[in-house]
């Protein structure tokens, strides 16, 4: 039979040792829902007993909620071995299970504590025993276990020797330095659970190597069937597993059963990055921005080909959709990917003229999205129609502080050059002004400037391009024309030598 692979999540408590992450009560309130009703995570850990009056207060009113929904034995407090102390605070918040630090290593015991092992074990039993007279049950964390079994096995096995018959849930063997590779997390995890084949373990695994998400693949190997994640890989340092890789490694990679709704993956994380304030990477697997977007005009073709270049994590399984972005490595197939999604069929030389423009701005280092093809479209086939008579050589705008801007201005009309230089309240209107000069000199006019319109692409979700619509009044009525660039001053100067061109068009 499949593994059923559970999960223990410990956003709450772990992923807030994140350097400047602190959840206030209505967060961890919000998470807490987030994780148990909508991602289904196994269970919680929600916080460390002692901590504050404020973790208190949040401790409460979790447990309430918890208690009011039959989800309070999913609720789980980090305690310490301290007597009555640690079951007290548990229990007057109102939760059930204790996860109980104890030491799993015998340097941590002997220089850190300053006992003997069989001293800890003695004081271990009593916390246990305490919890339980108090209907608190507990599972059973061995930090820093990871050192135990590299430097002291002996001291790991005479602790799990003295406390397996002890009511204890589950064993958590925790790598909390992030010391592990995967060969040694799957020896020593294999040496736990044919040790120990009645015991419950789980896996407790930190990123300080990169490791974190290859040592979950040596454990499940191993045969462990529980592990601690936090979303979005908060925690202490580089941080825990996440459990966005967690959730491809089990169901993909081993064909596990979990009870995680993956479909909400992307929702619960970013709830939680905007909670934390810590930004989750573009590339970060499958919560990334970037991890379902082709750029390779090539692998855009490849998908319209038997999609060729998809693997097994589809974004739909996440709740997102596959993106090809646009820019300077994006192909035919990449736009027609787009093109196809919004509804939009061109000829092959609009095409063309559509892929050299979108090159163009990818060479500039712009971000072209999909939002922005309508605008490029339209800009790029209204200048289609238009013969340039009239043709800009050069330009240049200056501003500096205190002093009125400048532009310099070189145009080219009927093969001849003009060129003139200008001030004016903005470089804009330093270039008007010395576009008038030039017509000035030739005893041409220019219509009247009515209205002037800065826009972007519908969202917001560009950086690339800006749209400038400029009303045009030439004494028979009013015309419009547009510009499209990355600048809004030359959006605003392609608009204005589409309109001398339509003037001149319409002379001739």
């Amino acid at each position: 039979m499949p593994m059923k692979i559970s999960i223990m999540d410990t956003t709450l408590r772990d992923g807030e040792q994140t350097s400047g992450v602190s959840f206030n009560f209505d967060e961890k309130l919000s998470m807490a829902k987030l994780l148990l009703d909508e991602l289904k995570v196994d269970r919680l850990e929600i916080a460390s007993a002692r901590v504050s009056a404020g973790e208190l207060e949040a401790v409460r009113k979790i447990a309430a909620w918890a208690q009011k929904n039959n989800r309070i034995d999913k609720i789980e407090v980090l305690g310490f071995v301290d007597g009555q102390v640690s079951v007290d605070w548990i229990k007057g918040a109102g939760c059930k299970v204790m996860n109980l630090l104890t030491k799993g290593s015998l340097k941590h015991v002997s220089e850190q504590l300053r006992k003997t092992p069989q001293e800890h074990i003695n004081d271990i039993k009593q916390v246990i025993a305490y919890a339980q007279s108090q209907g608190v049950k507990t599972n059973l964390y061995l930090e820093d276990w990871s050192n135990g079994m590299r430097q002291s096995q002996e001291y790991v096995f005479a602790l799990i020797d003295g406390l397996k018959d002890e009511p204890v849930n589950r064993f958590m063997l925790p790598d909390t330095l992030g010391i592990l590779n995967p060969d040694e997390t799957y020896r020593f995890c294999s040496l736990m659970i044919e040790r120990y084949p009645k015991l419950k373990f789980d896996f407790h695994s930190h990123n300080d190597y990169d490791l974190a998400a290859a040592n979950v693949y040596a454990a499940i190997k191993a045969g462990i069937d529980c592990f601690h994640t936090t979303v979005n890989g908060l925690g202490e340092r580089a941080g825990n597993v996440p459990l966005s890789s967690v959730i491809g490694i089990v169901k993909d990679h081993f064909k596990y059963d979990m009870a995680i709704d993956e479909s909400k993956l992307t929702m619960v994380s970013r709830m939680i990055e905007t909670y934390s304030g810590i930004r989750i990477p573009p590339n970060k697997p499958l919560i990334g921005e970037n991890v379902f977007t082709q750029t390779s005009g090539i692998h855009a073709d490849g998908d319209k080909k038997s999609n060729l270049y998809f693997n097994d994590l589809l974004p739909e399984r996440f709740g997102r959709k596959r993106v090809y972005a646009l820019g300077k490595t994006s192909g035919k197939a990449n736009i027609a990917q787009n093109l196809q999604a919004l509804g939009i069929e061109l000829d092959a030389e609009s095409m063309k003229k559509v892929t050299q423009h979108i090159i163009e701005l990818g060479d500039k280092k712009e971000t072209v999205t999909q939002e922005d093809l309508p605008f490029i479209i339209t800009d790029v086939l209204k200048s289609k129609s238009i013969d340039e008579k009239i043709k800009i050589l050069n330009f240049s705008l200056s501003t500096a502080a205190g002093l009125r801007p400048v532009a310099t201005l070189k145009i080219q009309i009927d093969e001849q050059s003009y060129e003139e230089t200008s001030v004016g309240d903005g470089q804009y209107d330093a270039f008007m002004k010395a576009l008038k000069k030039i017509y000035a000199k030739l005893k041409k006019e220019l219509p009247k400037l009515t209205d002037y319109v800065v826009s972007i692409p519908p969202g917001g979700k560009t950086d690339a391009l800006v749209q400038t619509v400029i009303t045009w009044n030439d004494g028979t009525g009013d015309f419009r024309t547009r510009g499209l660039d990355s600048d809004q001053t030359v959006a605003a100067i392609k608009a204005t030598m589409k309109m001398l061109n339509i003037l001149e068009n319409n002379k001739k």
